[in-house]
């Protein structure tokens, strides 16, 4: 488990811009069981996180239409919240960093890691808007 001195400035990359901190298996099941569309980072202290994936999210954000709710998680810190937050991401294995998108509690859009290896914040954040056009 990573030290909070380590994770709180990663952490609040995400909550500053308005992302629920979901560090409890039931913060993550009410969120994921909200109606409407409910992102969900599984944030990360890897390289990929702090290059693409969390500025990429923040990026998406821009563009007319967003999900209704945003929320994330820390893979190596919030180990409950981010093993019931897997549960959801079936067939997906684990991966961290990773952007789940929910809409009335159903997985309509995964992006593993391995989709995020080897781009950019702006590819990121630009596929990440024709999602939300489709599903928000």
């Amino acid at each position: 488990m990573y030290p909070e001195s380590i994770v709180k400035p990663m952490k609040e990359e995400l909550t500053a811009v308005g992302f629920e901190d979901c560090n409890s298996a039931e913060s993550v099941e009410a969120a994921i069981n909200s109606k409407g569309t409910v992102l969900m980072v599984v944030n990360s202290v890897c390289g990929c996180a702090a290059g693409a994936a969390r500025p990429g999210v923040k990026m998406s954000l821009s563009g007319d239409k967003k999900p209704s709710k945003l929320t994330t998680v820390f893979a190596g810190f919030d180990i409950d919240a981010v093993g019931q937050a897997r549960k959801h991401f079936a067939p997906y294995p684990p991966s961290s960093p990773a952007i789940a998108l929910f809409k009335d509690g159903e997985l309509v859009h995964f992006v593993e890691r391995h989709n995020i290896e080897g781009r950019n914040a702006q590819m990121i954040g630009e596929h990440l808007k024709m999602v939300y056009e489709e599903f928000c």
